[in-house]
């Protein structure tokens, strides 16, 4: 055990180096050698510690679930499941005030089934929801906020990058897990149609309409007409090339996530058989070697930096409980007498702050080897709490200044003259959405543990 000038040297020194710019898998390695190496004083021993670590870190399979799913992801996007989500989306919702920020939102949710990757979401809908809304008068901050708040979907919605993170830090069931986000994400998802929809009737101009021109009928020539025939032929030829290629999707993904609930397979088994279905798919839609190969390279280089910054969570994770650092962490809490309500909205208040400044996926490695010991401690079902914290953090990605998502549209987008003050301003009724769901989940954690638990 250390003594608390030691313990708070240790937090003061992780955090000057993030908010200093030091890579985050670094600051978490350097704070877990300096925390070792003040509790025995011998570098040997600090060195065998981080062997071990890495060791047992690298030999479990969990690590695999992350490239394996981010590759089947990649490939379904990359072979046009994501316009083909959306599409029929559109189509399936036209009788909706605001059809075209529905069908985004929709299509978000289920291609958060496919990815997982709030970033991959909001990259693909920036060039493929944004330009039709906006070739539809739709206003741009509208239109921007509506693809960067409903990209947050993908992070909730299994299979969840953050979800598994957590899994790895806590030892929690993926699986369980996975189901526990389910009624969760498509209460968020609810909640943002039912404000497009609320929005475009109150204000039309929204959406690129006026009452006027609802009530208006448009005349058409017998040209156009004719054109209109032909062009419905063509158009039902390729909604049942749509809607076959997405039965095909919901199949993989049914498949996959299914063997992962029903116990037939572990997680890292059920993304092997999806990543491997995902390129079947992918291949039958034409994609091509080169493109493939693209993926391959692509998933590297963004599942690389991931699985080191794994690798440095465990060690810090490990060097905390021995230090006694998450004890005395959660005596503190305990001591200040705010009870459990009150520490809970401490800790959501840590994430909203966090949010602000770094990353998702490094807000769970600093926060959740703390948070998730005290939450059990004080009666929190683990996984209400996660969903709760996953739901937290992911409003760090609409917050500015950081709002990681809201970069990505900023840079994906066609449009060069969006300004990030717009997106933050259209972001900020989803990231409500967000808050109300969190606030649901705390009173009413069944939400989460319905499904997990039949």
């Amino acid at each position: 055990m250390l003594g608390h000038i030691d313990m708070i040297a240790i937090v003061v020194v992780l955090l000057g180096l993030v908010f200093a710019g030091v890579h985050i898998a670094i600051s978490l390695g350097i704070t877990a050698a300096l925390g070792i190496y003040l509790m025995m004083g011998d570098i040997e021993v600090v060195r065998t510690f981080i062997a071990n670590t890495a060791y047992e870190a690298l030999r479990d399979y969990v690590f695999a679930v992350i490239p394996l799913f981010m590759l089947m992801g990649d490939f379904l996007a990359k072979c046009g499941a994501a316009r083909d989500l959306y599409t029929l989306g559109n189509r399936a919702s036209k009788w909706l005030p605001g059809r075209l920020a529905a069908a985004t939102i929709v299509a978000n949710a289920l291609f958060g089934f496919v990815t997982g990757v709030s970033i991959a979401a909001a990259a693909a809908f920036s060039r493929i929801a944004y330009p039709e809304m906006r070739r539809y008068g739709y206003r741009r901050d509208f239109a921007l906020g509506c693809v960067a708040g409903s990209a947050c979907l993908g992070m909730l919605i299994p299979p969840s990058v953050l979800m598994i993170v957590w899994c790895v830090l806590t030892e929690l069931s993926i699986g369980k897990l996975f189901l526990a986000g389910i009624i969760p994400g498509f209460l968020a998802a609810g909640g943002m149609i039912v404000y497009v929809v609320i929005a475009a009737k109150l204000k039309p101009e929204l959406v690129g309409e006026t009452r006027a021109s609802r009530l208006a009928p448009r005349t058409l020539s017998a040209d156009v007409t004719g054109a209109r025939a032909a062009a419905l032929l063509e158009d039902e030829q390729s909604i049942r090339k749509m809607l076959a290629s997405t039965m095909l999707v919901v199949a993989l993904i049914l498949g996959t996530l299914g063997s992962i609930w029903l116990g037939l397979c572990t997680p890292t088994e059920g993304a092997g058989i999806g990543a491997v279905g995902a390129l079947i798919l992918a291949i039958i839609k034409g994609i091509k070697p080169r493109e493939v190969w693209q993926v391959v390279l692509d998933v590297g280089r963004t599942s690389g930096p991931l699985l080191l910054l794994l690798f440095c969570a465990q060690l810090y994770s490990r060097v905390l409980s021995r230090t006694g650092f998450t004890e005395a962490a959660k005596t503190f809490l305990l001591g200040t007498g705010a009870g459990p309500w009150g520490i809970l909205l401490v800790m959501v208040a840590i994430w909203f702050v966090l949010g602000c400044l770094i990353d998702s996926i490094s807000i769970i490695l600093l926060t959740v080897p703390i948070f998730a010991p005290i939450a059990a401690q004080l009666g929190f079902d683990p996984l209400a709490f996660a969903i709760i914290g996953i739901l937290a953090i992911e409003t760090g990605l609409l917050t500015p200044p950081f709002g990681i998502l809201v970069f990505t549209v900023k840079s994906a987008v066609p449009d060069k003259d969006v300004t990030l003050a717009e997106i933050f301003r259209g972001s900020i009724p989803y990231w409500i959405v967000l808050l109300a769901v969190v606030v649901a989940l705390a009173i009413f954690p069944q939400l989460a543990t319905f499904l997990p638990s039949l």
